[in-house]
C-alpha cells in the first residue's frame, strides 16, 4: 500500500499526465523524433510542419525517397512534383504511426480549398498510398480546410468512402455547425490564432485563460456538440500558452506542439476538467441549421473568422509552394546526378 496521499500524488504528477485523464493528447508536429518523449495518442501534421521537418538533416532520406518515387511515376514535371509531395506527406505519416498508437492527420493541399471534387480525389489518393504501405484508413484522418467546399468534401469522404476527416482552419461557430451537420469525424478549432487576431485588432493585449477568445470559442463549440448529441468530436488546436490548454481540459482532444508538451510535463500544478458533457447539457445554446446560403452569411458576419480562414489558407498554400520549390531543385539534381 502506498502511503502517499492523493493530493500529494497529484502534486508529484505532471500537468501533462493529469490532462491525459480528461482529454486525448495529440502531438502537433512533423518532427516525429519529438513525439516519443510525450507518449501522445495521435499526431497531426500540416504543410508548414512538414516543410519545417523536411529542412532538417535527419529527414533528408524521406525527401530523397519521395523524389525517387515521384521520378519513377513519370509524367510531366508538375505530375512528378505532385506525386513526390503526396508521397512525402504520407512518408512522414507512416513514420509518425510507428510512434503513436492512434491516428495521424495528413492535410490536403490548401490550394484546393475551394474545389470539392479535387479535394475528394486528393484525399483518396493519400489514403491509397497509406493502404499500399499496409496502413488501414481508420488510422488516418484527412485534414481539409473548413470552407463550405471543404466541409462538403468531408461529408462525401465520410459517407461514400468511409474516410475519416479532420476539418482544420476552423474559426467561426458557423463552420463548426456546418461540420457537425456534415457528420465529419473531427474538427480542429484554432485557439491561438483567434487570440492573435484579438490582440492585433482590439485594445486588449492580454487575456486570462478563462476569458481568452479562442478558449471561449472552443468551449461554445464543445458545449453545442455535446448538448445536441453530435457525433463529431472537438480537437482544440493552435495553442499559444499552457494556460489555454489547461482552460480546455476535458475537451475531446487537444493537439499540442512539442514545446508546450515539454512545459506541461515540467508543470506540477493541479489540473481539473473545465469542459464536460454535464456542463454542456446545462448550457442555454439553441440548435440551428445552416444551408450553404445561411452558412456563407453567418460566417461572413464574423470578421475575425473570415480573415483568419483566408490568411490560414494563404499561409499553408505558400508553404506548399516552398516545399514544391525545394523538391524541384532536389529533383533536378537527382536527374542530373548531382
Amino acid at each position: 500500500m502506498s502511503s502517499v496521499s492523493p493530493d500529494k500524488r497529484r502534486k508529484m504528477e505532471s500537468a501533462l499526465s493529469q490532462l491525459k485523464k480528461f482529454t486525448v493528447v495529440v502531438a502537433d508536429t512533423g518532427d516525429f523524433n519529438a513525439i516519443d518523449e510525450y507518449k501522445p495518442q495521435d499526431a497531426t501534421t500540416n504543410p508548414s510542419l512538414i516543410l519545417a521537418a523536411a529542412k532538417m538533416p535527419e529527414y533528408q532520406n524521406l525527401l530523397d525517397q519521395a523524389i525517387k518515387y515521384g521520378i519513377a511515376k513519370g509524367g510531366t514535371e508538375e505530375e512528378q512534383v505532385a506525386n513526390t509531395m503526396d508521397k512525402l506527406f504520407v512518408s512522414f505519416g507512416l513514420e509518425i504511426l510507428k510512434k503513436v498508437p492512434g491516428r495521424v492527420s495528413t492535410e490536403v493541399d490548401a490550394r484546393l480549398s475551394f474545389d470539392k471534387d479535387t479535394m475528394v480525389t486528393k484525399a483518396l489518393k493519400l489514403i491509397s498510398l497509406y493502404e499500399e504501405a499496409g496502413i488501414n484508413k481508420d488510422r488516418v484522418l484527412i485534414k481539409l480546410s473548413s470552407t463550405w467546399e471543404g466541409i462538403q468534401a468531408g461529408k462525401e469522404l465520410e459517407e461514400k468512402h468511409g474516410v475519416h476527416c479532420n476539418m482544420t482552419l476552423l474559426f467561426s461557430f458557423a463552420q463548426a455547425v456546418a461540420c457537425a451537420e456534415a457528420k465529419v469525424t473531427l474538427i480542429s478549432p484554432f485557439v491561438g490564432r483567434i487570440l492573435d487576431w484579438h490582440k492585433e485588432n482590439t485594445d486588449r493585449k492580454s487575456f486570462e485563460p478563462h476569458e481568452d477568445p479562442g478558449v471561449l470559442s472552443v468551449t461554445k463549440i464543445f458545449n453545442y456538440y455535446k448538448k445536441f448529441g453530435y457525433s463529431t468530436v472537438v480537437m482544440g488546436a493552435s495553442f499559444r500558452n499552457t494556460g489555454e490548454v489547461k482552460a480546455l481540459a476535458g475537451c475531446d482532444l487537444l493537439t499540442i506542439s512539442p514545446g508546450l508538451l515539454a512545459e506541461l510535463s515540467e508543470d506540477h500544478s493541479a489540473i481539473t476538467a473545465m469542459l464536460s458533457v454535464d456542463k454542456a447539457k446545462a448550457c442555454d445554446l439553441e440548435k440551428i441549421h445552416l444551408d450553404e446560403k445561411a452558412f456563407r452569411w453567418q460566417h461572413n458576419e464574423d470578421r475575425m473568422a473570415v480573415e483568419k480562414l483566408s490568411d490560414g489558407i494563404r499561409k499553408f498554400a505558400a508553404d506548399a509552394v516552398k516545399l514544391e520549390t525545394m523538391i524541384k531543385e532536389k529533383m533536378f539534381n537527382a536527374k542530373n546526378g548531382q
